[in-house]
């Protein structure tokens, strides 16, 4: 499977591993955690409910139409730049809300960053900083932002045009990665790509099989980010210590507030994108996974933490589906992650199903045609 790295690695691709440990800031100690085959094994006990590691992204994007519908993220982490009440204001279309509790949210608009060029917006400037020295040298369109003739900008209107939300990849994921490498950083993405389409010749990610190479790398290793400053102001709100007639008035609050959102906007409420991790792209799926993927941070940090405790040796393993998805029939389940990760699953609850007839109910075959395209990022209502 593409989701794994090799068992024996050179010495030149263990180097090029280190140094994305270090650039990506590994947080994880890393005698916890083996690579062997084709997965990722724990050398130590996991509780349930530990975070086995923190991983940054090698490379992530907003999707073009979460943009476009004015989702408004950093461009290079994906933190929310919308306050929750200016957040809540647009979803639920009332101009004049206002939330309970302001100083609950997290979001600092003093402290966000134009690039002085093209103005996309960052959080902080470490974080523009970092976008400049990674990738946004190249990509940065200057006064040519609004232009529709820019080849950047025809090539974000194409995209739009031909892959609707709700999305699951984005071109400009891509894009970033071969900003990164005409900068001078293929280090960074040399180990990742390798087993899929490597090659000596950068002008072979621009054939039609390396330029399909990219998109199966980006489909199949692809992990959804959804951060939201909303929800954020939520949890912050759950936690809070109030008198019982106050927390049933703000409990009611909320739930009214979600009700209007649901009426004007619908479920989608987050800033979506996706990145490519190393350690997370590492993890083989299954069906009863003891291992999932969160963004507390409300960035794009990625915590990976144990849904249940897991012994030294012991392979860690996330889901590529949703948990409906999960649900269904064994039959069903195969069918997507064959059409969708070109593979066929032998997890233990696979094997106990061995037997069961390949057939599907009434309602997954009406519910089949919509796993192609919503259901390849992790399920992203709200975070």
């Amino acid at each position: 499977m593409p989701k794994s790295l090799t068992n024996k690695l050179s010495g030149d691709v263990q180097l090029i591993i280190n140094n994305i440990m270090v650039m990506v800031k590994f947080r994880c100690r890393v005698m916890t955690l083996c690579f062997q085959g084709k997965g990722l094994f724990a050398k130590k006990l996991f509780k349930k409910g530990d975070t086995i590691f923190i991983e940054q992204p090698l490379v992530c994007a907003q999707f073009l139409w979460n943009a476009l519908y004015k989702y408004r993220a950093c461009d290079y982490c994906l933190r929310a730049l919308e306050t929750a009440e200016e957040n809540a204001r647009r979803l639920c279309g009332l101009p004049g809300l206002s939330l309970p509790y302001p100083e609950l949210c997290k979001v600092r608009p003093e402290l966000h960053q134009a690039c002085p060029h093209c103005q996309v917006m960052y959080c902080s400037s470490e974080c523009k900083r970092a976008a400049w020295e990674q990738y946004h040298r190249v990509l940065c369109l200057g006064p040519s932002r609004e232009d529709p003739d820019h080849p950047i900008n025809k090539l974000q209107d194409a995209w739009r045009n031909v892959h609707y939300p709700p999305e699951t990849s984005s071109i400009m994921l891509m894009a970033r990665m071969v900003a990164v490498v005409k900068q001078g950083q293929l280090a960074l993405l040399r180990n990742l790509l390798t087993t899929a389409l490597y090659d000596d010749y950068l002008s072979q990610w621009f054939t039609p099989e390396g330029f399909r190479s990219l998109f199966a790398l980006v489909g199949t290793n692809g992990q959804g980010i959804g951060t939201s400053s909303l929800s954020q102001w939520v949890h912050a709100c759950d936690a809070l210590e109030l008198p019982h007639q106050q927390r049933e008035q703000l409990d009611a609050f909320i739930d009214q507030l979600y009700k209007d959102i649901d009426k004007e906007t619908g479920d989608f409420l987050n800033c979506e994108g996706s990145g490519l991790y190393l350690l997370q792209s590492s993890c083989n799926h299954s069906c009863v996974p003891n291992a999932e993927a969160s963004f507390p941070d409300n960035n794009f940090l990625l915590h990976l933490s144990a849904l249940s405790d897991i012994r030294p040796g012991e392979e860690i393993c996330i889901s590529y589906l949703d948990c409906c998805q999960r649900d269904r029939s064994r039959h069903s389940r195969h069918k997507i992650l064959r059409e969708n990760y070109l593979f066929v699953c032998s997890c233990q609850k696979c094997m106990s199903q061995m037997d069961d007839a390949d057939v599907t109910s009434e309602d997954e075959d009406e519910g089949e045609g919509e796993t192609e395209g919503d259901d390849m990022e992790d399920e992203m209502t709200d975070v």
